[in-house]
């Protein structure tokens, strides 16, 4: 993992500005109105809105902010009509990039992602065209100055929670869960008192893809960068060796 740290990634985009933060507050709250849409304002009885306040918290949002979202998510219900949409392409040299949104405005939301792949040469595919490249899983990482127990200690309370594997980085943890036992695994560790510093059910790349040409690794940035900014789009997946 050592070349493409996700908790550098992390620090990386903590690192920046608040509409960096505003960003991620937007993404989730148009999650949590979907979750209440779907399956009610209980997370007790609604597994999806169990996740994204998991999501939620992980990411440092009050929990002010987001009961407030629950409530006003159960009062306008009738109103919330945001769609899921996932596009898969490739970047330079053939990076894959799997991007998913939440939109209410499916042509808007295609126009800027093809825009984004166009602008860094590379290009939308098929559906299916690069996903199969990926494993859907829980991850969970940990920082470790803000984690008192040791790797050992650690790696047994993930794997009694039902952690599926653990692996130790030179300044974190990574904990991978299969996606339906994310949320019991999540629980236990915030139970148990320890710090996340992420917690999300994501796209892992099987292999990574090292780009040596400066070129490629300027238009692919820029694809990156755009699909960032847009606030349709809820998370972006590649395998590139950062």
């Amino acid at each position: 993992m050592s070349g493409h740290s996700k908790f550098a990634n992390i620090k990386h985009k903590k690192e920046k500005n608040d509409a960096a933060k505003g960003k991620i507050f937007t993404i989730i709250g148009r999650e949590i109105a979907v979750a209440v849409k779907e399956g009610g304002a209980d997370p007790a009885n609604n597994f999806k809105l169990a996740k994204v306040i998991a999501k939620a918290k992980a990411n440092n949002m009050p929990n002010d902010t987001i009961d407030r979202g629950i409530k006003k998510a159960a009062g306008d219900a009738g109103s919330v009509n945001y769609e899921y949409v996932t596009y898969e392409g490739y970047g330079p040299n053939g990076i894959a990039i799997i991007v998913d949104a939440l939109t209410d405005n499916k042509n808007r939301t295609a126009a800027n992602v093809r825009s984004a792949f166009t602008k860094g040469n590379g290009n939308i595919g098929t559906p299916g065209c690069v996903s199969f490249m990926f494993d859907k899983k829980g991850q969970i990482i940990i920082d470790k100055e803000e984690c008192d127990l040791d790797a050992d200690d650690l790696m047994m309370q993930a794997l009694d929670a039902g952690a599926e594997d653990f692996s130790e980085e030179e300044d974190s943890f990574e904990i991978l869960t299969d996606p339906d036992a994310f949320e019991g695994v999540e629980s236990a560790l915030r139970e148990a008192g320890i710090t996340l510093a992420s917690a999300e059910v994501t796209m892992i790349p099987q292999n990574y893809v090292e780009l040596t040409d400066e070129t490629a690794v300027k238009n692919l940035q820029r694809t990156l960068d755009l699909l960032d900014e847009d606030d349709d789009v809820q998370a972006v997946y590649h395998n590139w060796d950062e």
